[in-house]
């Protein structure tokens, strides 16, 4: 028998009726749902460790689909801080928002796996995590084809393990399999769902396979601490030499990781600012690219602050200066740029001079 997909419902952090109207909306929509289990959590980012949400997610072992108030790739790395791993599952879920020009791209359009070029993480268990955005669309129904079509995803995968450790599947089921190997367009927007209370569908007769509903109720303050993204991070610990919280540590393979998180200072960024892979993730920052967003991309490729252009501060001096605000608060001396700037500002003077360099010159000749 195919393990069913478990569906994380991620609560937002305030009680506004909006999201927990959308929130229960989709519990009651899947609840009838084929091939599906409901677990519904405190606001992920907030969950602590030994605590009764991340303990549960801890012993799901099959697919997780994600359901949260956050970026996916900030949630997907939150995941993964608690030691909650799985190979990245694609979502074709997209936001209402999209132009016609992203439409007619189609799959192209959909937030696809990344690239890993950084550390990665050892010993993935073979299965899927999908992470969606619940800032996405406030409408169930788009959630509700997503998740029908993942469960259809997850059963085509099952029989072809299955099919090939038993012997070789019939030529139809071959061809069925074939067909639905790749992951198809996202349907067309589903008709309002009906959603049946159990009382009624006894009162019919009707047999129904209810999904298992699982809440965990959990008291969690907001906590405020950074999520390293491993398929970024090339191990420069630039972090580790910036950070004077204690924040990061290394393990025992040398490799960087949050030791204490709480020692992080409530709003303050300035370690993912320094980041040269934009790989540190602030999960509730207001800047999207701080708090995980897809558009978030590393320093790669030429590129120019153009508000250095204009006598504004660079990101590094913003780094330096909410740090000093932190030491200071904390009654200690500011620092300002002499201690942790990153290496690779170290020797940029011994550097040659690159295209990057010469376009600068040539706007200064501007004289703007």
């Amino acid at each position: 028998m195919a393990k069913k997909l478990t569906v994380v419902i991620s609560q937002g952090q305030s009680a506004n009726p909006a999201k927990r109207g959308l929130e229960e909306s989709l519990v009651a929509a899947l609840l009838f749902e084929k091939g599906v289990d409901v677990t519904v959590v405190p606001h992920l980012y907030d969950l602590t460790p030994g605590g009764t949400g991340l303990l549960c997610l801890s012993g799901i072992s099959g697919d997780l689909l994600v359901l949260s108030w956050l970026f996916p790739r900030a949630a997907r790395w939150t995941l993964a801080r608690h030691g909650i791993l799985g190979h990245e599952g694609t979502s074709l879920l997209k936001a209402e928002e999209s132009d016609e020009e992203d439409e007619e791209e189609g799959d192209e359009t959909a937030e696809k796996p990344e690239t890993s070029k950084g550390i990665g993480l050892p010993q993935v268990p073979n299965r899927r995590i999908y992470c969606v955005d619940l800032r996405t669309t406030d409408k169930v129904e788009p959630y509700v084809a997503e998740v029908r079509r993942i469960v259809g995803e997850t059963n085509v995968q099952t029989f072809s393990l299955m099919s090939w450790i038993s012997g070789s599947p019939k030529p139809e089921q071959l061809a069925r399999y074939l067909a639905d190997e790749k992951p198809a367009a996202p349907p067309p927007a589903a008709p309002a769902l009906p959603i049946v209370p159990p009382a009624s569908t006894a009162e019919s007769g009707e047999a129904a396979e209810a999904a298992a509903v699982t809440r965990i109720e959990e008291s969690t303050g907001r906590r405020w601490y950074p999520v390293i993204d491993y398929s970024r991070c090339t191990n420069c610990l630039e972090c580790l030499d910036f950070c004077l919280f204690g924040v990061y540590g290394v393990n025992k393979a040398d490799a960087i990781l949050v030791e204490q998180p709480d020692n992080c200072k409530k709003g303050c960024p300035a370690c993912s600012r320094v980041c040269p892979e934009n790989a540190i993730i602030f999960p509730q920052h207001k800047t999207p690219a701080i708090a995980g967003s897809p558009e978030a991309d590393g320093p790669s490729g030429l590129k120019i602050d153009l508000s250095q252009l204009f006598g504004a501060p660079s990101a590094i001096e913003v780094a330096a200066m909410e740090r000093d605000t932190e030491l200071v608060a904390d009654g200690r001396q500011a620092v300002g740029l002499t201690i942790g700037i990153p290496k690779r500002q170290a020797n940029k003077k011994t550097e040659p001079r690159d295209d990057l360099d010469d376009l600068v010159d040539q706007l200064d000749d501007l004289d703007i």
